[in-house]
């Protein structure tokens, strides 16, 4: 076998199969050339995605920020206008309790005027009974003097 007959050999056997893969490295590369027209697209939108995400998140964090303002503000409000209540609560404390302890004198003052003259009531009622005993123990004295009296007089007037 000569040099020109072994390379008409492996023309034969090689070419034909160089030729199917030049085919299907044709056929590849359509097929990559699809993909990645596909990917281009995929990434244009993802990166239309993320920007209508960061579009997104932006506006989210500006409301966010806005009702966070407004929250702390509402809470400011609140607690000012909880503490001029408090304040109130306070003064009106103050004031009820001064008024209960003016009650509370001006009360007690008058149940110990009322002890006293209840006092003086008792004294009182004690010496009227003791008077009312003497007057009954002089009655009775009397009744026994004009009784004996009488009896002296019919007594002297039979004589």
């Amino acid at each position: 076998m000569d040099k020109e007959g072994i390379v008409t050999a492996i023309k034969k056997l090689i070419l034909p199969e160089l030729e199917a893969i030049k085919g299907n490295q044709a056929k590849m590369d359509v097929r990559l050339d699809a993909i990645e027209k596909r990917i281009s697209d995929m990434n244009g939108h993802i990166v239309d995605q993320s920007r209508r995400i960061d579009e997104l998140r932006a506006e989210l964090t500006a409301k966010i920020d806005e009702t966070n303002k407004r929250i702390d503000e509402l809470r400011t409000d609140l607690t000012a206008r909880i503490d001029e209540t408090n304040k109130r609560i306070d003064e009106l404390r103050n004031e009820l309790t001064a008024r209960i302890d003016d009650v509370r004198t001006d009360l007690t003052a008058r149940i110990d005027e009322t002890n006293k003259r209840v006092d003086q009531l008792t004294f009182q009622v004690g010496k009227v009974a003791q008077e009312m005993e003497r007057i009954k123990r002089e009655q009775v004295v009397t009744v026994d003097i004009i009784t004996r009296l009488r009896s002296l007089e019919t007594k002297t007037a039979h004589l």
